[in-house]
């Protein structure tokens, strides 16, 4: 009886970048970027060290595209949540500052990836921190859209103190107790429209 042929097992290239890529992302968030070298990410990950360079070029390359796919994650949920609440604007902000707030409060939870990188690398021209930058830059935007429907005097401004609210949150998840951060964001947001809308005719 004749034997089987053998048959080379062939891997999807897009399946190895992404095994990459969602190794890369467990590691670099739990241990820092700075922390994890590339020799850690191929061995938990079970590819060739070349397979990695070959998908992303250099560490940095790697670093950027897992900020890529946090900052999808994170714009695909903001958009679901907006989706709900059509020319709804205060409703639309307190449902994202409830979402925000349970990411923030989950168990596990290390701030937000963005921030991290950021603080890691403060070279203004590292291709993580420019993801980051225009993540930041880009929550100020859709911020300040939401506080030009509430029609308040200054949106730039409002939009400009969300911000800085939510991304305060992100920093201080230690200090909340189980389910606080939610509500800590939603009378904070409250707080400041109350105030932007002083004066507002």
């Amino acid at each position: 009886m004749p034997e089987a042929p053998l048959v080379s097992v062939r891997h999807d290239p897009i399946d190895v970048r992404e095994k990459i890529l969602e190794t890369a992302s467990t590691l670099f968030y739990r241990q820092g970027v700075r922390a994890v070298g590339v020799d850690l990410v191929v061995k938990e990950a079970g590819v060739a060290k070349t397979s990695l360079y070959r998908h992303f070029g250099t560490k940095d390359d790697l670093i950027a595209a897992f900020l890529q796919r946090e900052d999808a994650d994170f714009w695909s949920q903001w958009e679901s949540v907006a989706a709900a609440h059509p020319n709804d604007p205060r409703g639309e902000l307190s449902a994202h500052m409830e979402w925000i707030g349970a990411r923030a409060g989950r168990p596990g939870y290390r701030g937000c990836p963005q921030i991290n990188v950021a603080a890691e690398f403060p070279e203004a021209d590292h291709p993580a921190r420019k993801v980051a930058t225009a993540h930041k830059r880009e929550l100020r935007r859709r911020l300040t859209v939401i506080a030009e429907a509430l029609a308040v005097p200054a949106p730039q401004e409002l939009g400009g103190q969300l911000a800085v609210l939510i991304n305060g949150a992100f920093v201080s998840t230690p200090i909340f107790d189980s389910g606080e951060a939610t509500l800590m964001l939603q009378r904070a947001a409250d707080a400041l429209i109350s105030v932007a809308s002083v004066g507002r005719r």
